[in-house]
């Protein structure tokens, strides 16, 4: 048996159900059927879907197989007379048994570190002035979502580290080295916790004064290219998963890369996620600087 060529042929059915948005409840997962519900919403649809796995670890008991693999989904979607290509990658496991997948989950992910990120210090010492390249900031989103800038430390959820990465590329500068409680920053091995932990960063945009700084805008449409989507799954006050506007659908509504399940052109919403409840909440930021 080929385990590879079977797990392809699982997925390829999988994302053929959602092709026309015709899937229903006792054909796919949660997830897939609210992004359905958004979708039509909308007045979206995809139109063609293609997906590729790579299995990265087999366990085998008898003729029964465990497989971790990392799946990587490209989904057309047309919206009036727009079409436009949405990227997402997952890592999951499988269960086959007598070669029928019987068991496909979404793996959790890694959890942040962690500390009062309520405290986060702006560096005010250091009024640096900017101006912000929103064009090179959604350059850098679109070169790295799928992979990692060898220049930066990679996180075991790096939704984050990569925001501010393109921010920064974006132009906007360093403050606060050393205190990791203090300022934006990264050097080597060493990073503020407002560059590499979700509500840490959306404290320090909710506060910052000089340097890369924002103004809370009250909905998504508010958002231009480059800005910043804050994500309180849970709607308990704690933050964590953040993502950068990338681009803006056929109705003006802004479109997101991310990494940790790393993603490109995904609407913002996040309906679609593992993560997703009810009680979720979010922070929109607009970026300025020192053309406002």
């Amino acid at each position: 048996m080929n385990i590879k060529e079977l797990l392809l042929q699982y997925l390829t059915a999988r994302v053929e159900l959602q092709v026309g948005n015709r899937a229903i409840s006792s054909e796919v997962g949660r997830e897939q059927l609210r992004r359905l519900a958004s979708l039509s919403e909308r007045e979206a649809k995809i139109v063609k879907s293609r997906v590729n796995c790579k299995i990265e670890d087999i366990q085998q008991d008898n003729n029964n197989y465990r497989i971790i693999y990392s799946a990587s989904f490209r989904d057309f979607i047309k919206q009036g007379d727009s079409l436009r290509l949405e990227e997402y990658e997952e890592k999951r496991q499988a269960l086959i048994k007598d070669s029928k997948v019987h068991q496909d989950i979404l793996l959790p992910l890694g959890r942040e570190e962690w500390m009062d990120s309520n405290r986060i210090d702006t560096d005010e010492t250091s009024r640096q002035s900017f101006i912000y390249d929103r064009r090179a900031a959604v350059q850098y989103a679109e070169k790295w979502w799928n992979s990692y800038n060898p220049k930066y430390k990679k996180f075991e959820v790096d939704c984050t580290n990569y925001v501010s990465q393109c921010l920064h590329a974006g132009g906007a500068p360093m403050s606060g080295y050393p205190n990791r409680s203090k300022g934006w920053w990264m050097t080597g091995d060493s990073w503020s916790y407002s560059w590499s932990v979700a509500n840490a960063l959306k404290v320090y945009l909710s506060n910052s004064k000089s340097g890369l700084r924002a103004i809370k805008k009250a909905s998504a449409t508010e958002l231009k290219l480059g800005d910043v989507i804050c994500y309180d799954f849970e709607g308990d006050g704690k933050y964590n998963h953040n993502t950068i506007v990338v681009a803006k659908d056929s109705d003006g509504m802004p479109l997101v890369n991310a990494h940790t399940y790393n993603s490109r052109m995904r609407y913002w919403a996040y309906e679609d996620s593992t993560a997703y409840t009810p009680n979720i909440k979010y922070a929109f930021f607009h970026i300025v600087d020192d053309s406002e």
